[in-house]
């Protein structure tokens, strides 16, 4: 029992940890922007694309906001091997690679499972570029396909885990 109260205590704190590094700088992320997986049986509308790069926006404007993060641009090279490459979801580990090119302590990115117009899922991965380790991965479940219920889930997700101060 005190075991798992220890180990439980431990998870949180690493968890509840600032974003910031060991000498107290902000941590730079390299940000690879939110991906839809459309699973559903309807087509992507041109709003579902334009709610991709409003999380977007919000994402990188919560980040910075925070003053515990910095968003780096990617170089131009980095950008074409992202364009050229899989879905950074789905590149088994280039994200470590683009972004310590990049000169940026974390990548970041997400998801978007749209199972149906009822229910989706907002999925945000950030791993330490040096070692590949996980730093935060969270998802959030979502009712509704509308600006707010996907623009909610996210600063949700965000205020209540990613930016939530210990």
């Amino acid at each position: 029992m005190r075991l798992s109260i220890a180990l439980l205590t431990g998870l949180y704190l690493i968890a509840a940890a600032p974003a910031v590094s060991a000498d107290g700088s902000v941590r730079r992320v390299a940000f690879f922007g939110f991906q839809l997986i459309n699973t559903s049986m309807e087509p992507t509308s041109d709003a579902e694309t334009g709610r991709i790069q409003m999380l977007e926006d919000l994402f990188r404007d919560k980040l910075t906001a925070s003053g515990r993060f910095e968003i780096v641009a990617l170089p131009a090279e980095v950008q074409e091997a992202v364009a050229a490459g899989p879905e950074i979801s789905n590149c088994n580990g280039c994200e470590q690679d683009y972004a310590a090119r990049s000169g940026a302590d974390l990548a970041a990115w997400g998801t978007v499972q749209k199972v149906s117009n009822l229910i989706l899922n907002i999925n945000v991965y950030v791993t330490e570029a040096e070692s590949g380790e996980m730093f935060f991965v969270r998802s959030v479940d979502i009712r509704g396909n509308t600006d707010e219920s996907w623009r909610r889930g996210l600063d949700y997700m965000l205020r209540n885990y990613m930016l939530k101060q210990p």
